[in-house]
């Protein structure tokens, strides 16, 4: 298994392999996902940013790339994996930053998504059962408020950020599975695959 943070050159130029790619994601809710625009907002002021930069509403937990053909397939495992898995809250808690362009926040706890990785185990294996790239499991999951930004811009604003402080949290109901084409023209959502009602807390707790 490939794990780790994945960073936003991680796709390994699958497209250009003739590959589709896709990613596993959990979205923010509206709450957080205004909260994250205010910070971004703020960064592009403060430091002069030109142009929009990244959107800040989603953590990824998987990406891979497989042939045309296989989506079906994968989608039906997906299903039957992620109606057996909880719901669960996330919270996320101050920044930090993958040098030299990207400032994130934390994820406070990332057990929920790691038990979620282990489920989705059948889907890696036959993803490399089928003689595609091995997929890029993230393990250590964050929520980037930016990517991209220029180098200069990075090491001012880390500091600067290293001394702020941000909480906040939100329920992930659901895992969206996310297409990228060079032939489309915006990535697509493919699929969005419900969890289990009541969170793994609750759960731990009765248990």
């Amino acid at each position: 298994m490939h794990t780790g943070a994945l960073n936003h050159t991680g796709s390994k130029g699958w497209n250009s392999e003739g590959l589709q790619e896709y990613r596993l994601v959990i979205q923010t809710d509206a709450i957080v996902r205004q909260q994250v625009w205010l910070e971004q907002q703020d960064l592009i002021i403060k430091y002069g940013l030109k142009g929009p930069i990244r959107s800040g509403n989603q953590i990824t937990v998987a990406r891979f790339a497989v042939r045309e053909g296989m989506e079906d397939t994968l989608m039906r495992w997906m299903q039957k994996i992620c109606s057996n898995h909880r719901s669960f809250m996330v919270t996320l808690n101050n920044y930090s930053g993958f040098p030299p362009n990207t400032i994130y926040l934390r994820v406070q706890d990332q057990w929920p998504f790691q038990q979620l990785i282990r489920q989705l185990k059948p889907v890696e294996d036959y993803i490399r059962s089928s003689a595609c790239p091995p997929p890029l499991m993230n393990l250590r999951p964050y929520l980037d408020i930016s990517g991209l930004l220029p180098e200069a811009v990075y090491e001012k604003a880390i500091t600067d950020y290293a001394r702020r402080s941000f909480h906040s949290s939100f329920l992930a109901n659901d895992l969206l599975l996310i297409r990228s084409s060079p032939y489309e023209p915006a990535n697509k959502t493919i699929n969005v695959f419900r969890f289990l009602p009541g969170t793994y807390e609750l759960y731990q707790e009765v248990s």
